[in-house]
């Protein structure tokens, strides 16, 4: 089914991609106003600069987080406002600071859920109806964008990095083959030094298995219509894509990752050479990685 290309429809390829708006226009009207379609197309073409998420916007504000019950817990919440002026205010930091500590008892899996709960301090507002108080007293929209959990239990480990600014923070959850392993020096420090590592290169999942076969294939699809484009004979072009495929996954995933302070070194290894340290094994469980949207 074809969908009407619209001057909004342009304008959000364009967003999403960084592409001129007469190559986002072509990309939608021979892809049927496909959007997802499109996108892929402009890739294949060498015309999109990036993809970017559409909602990505300038905006300011705080992450806030904290490590508790010995390692075993940890959390973020992601608050959004409209100016560095707002977010540097000592009362905006101390009202992330009581979302924290919101969070800290809450049992909510979602942002939705959050938002929907009672708030602590005052059991007739949901945490929603606080933060709009907030806001009307700022002057500013305020909002909850994303809030983050991990709960390891006594086996498991949970890292938190955030940065000095406030704007980016991660989490990191791993299991250990003991107690003991979990809670070794050596574990703590390498749960420190992979969520630093998830903050400076964004990984998409931990591992392949984590990696969507949507977004696998759409990356096999691209890489056999570049392999086209170059003139490359057809029964060579499923090996390229396959080749690109291992590339990508490789590159976008943790584990196989060159870690961020020693290159020589990926996280897998990084992982192994603590655990032996410790006396056990580990096995990274899953991360969060929140940022404040910057164009």
């Amino acid at each position: 089914m074809t969908t009407p290309v619209t001057a909004k429809a342009v304008q959000e390829l364009r967003q999403r991609t960084g592409a001129g708006m007469m190559d986002c226009k072509k990309a939608l009207d021979e892809n049927g106003g496909d959007m997802d379609v499109a996108i892929e197309y402009l890739r294949a073409k060498g015309i999109a600069k990036a993809e970017k998420r559409a909602d990505r916007s300038t905006s300011e504000g705080v992450i806030g987080g904290e490590i508790f019950a010995d390692g075993e817990s940890g959390i973020l919440v992601e608050v959004a406002c409209e100016t560095d002026f707002v977010a540097r205010n000592e009362d905006f930091i101390t009202f992330v600071g009581t979302l924290v500590a919101q969070m800290k008892q809450s049992s909510a899996s979602s942002t939705s859920a959050f938002l929907a709960e009672s708030y602590h301090a005052d059991a007739a507002k949901t945490v929603d109806e606080y933060v709009k108080l907030t806001a009307s007293k700022t002057g500013e929209a305020v909002n909850v964008k994303h809030v983050a959990r991990f709960n390891a239990g006594a086996n498991g480990l949970v890292g938190m990095y955030r940065h000095h600014n406030g704007k980016l923070a991660t989490l990191v959850q791993i299991t250990a083959s003991s107690s003991a392993v979990a809670k070794h020096e050596s574990t703590r420090e390498l749960v420190k030094f992979i969520a630093e590592h998830i903050a400076a290169t964004a990984p998409l999942a931990v591992d392949r298995s984590g990696v969507s076969p949507e977004k696998i294939e759409s990356e096999r699809r691209i890489a056999e219509e570049q392999a086209r484009e170059a003139g490359k004979p057809d029964e060579m072009i499923e090996k390229i894509a396959v080749g690109k495929v291992e590339a990508f996954l490789k590159d976008v995933t943790l584990m196989p990752q060159p870690w961020v302070r020693e290159p020589k070194i990926t996280i897998t290894a990084l992982v192994a050479e603590h655990a032996k340290r410790a006396g056990g094994t580990v096995v990274v469980d899953g991360f969060a990685r929140l940022q404040l949207a910057v164009d």
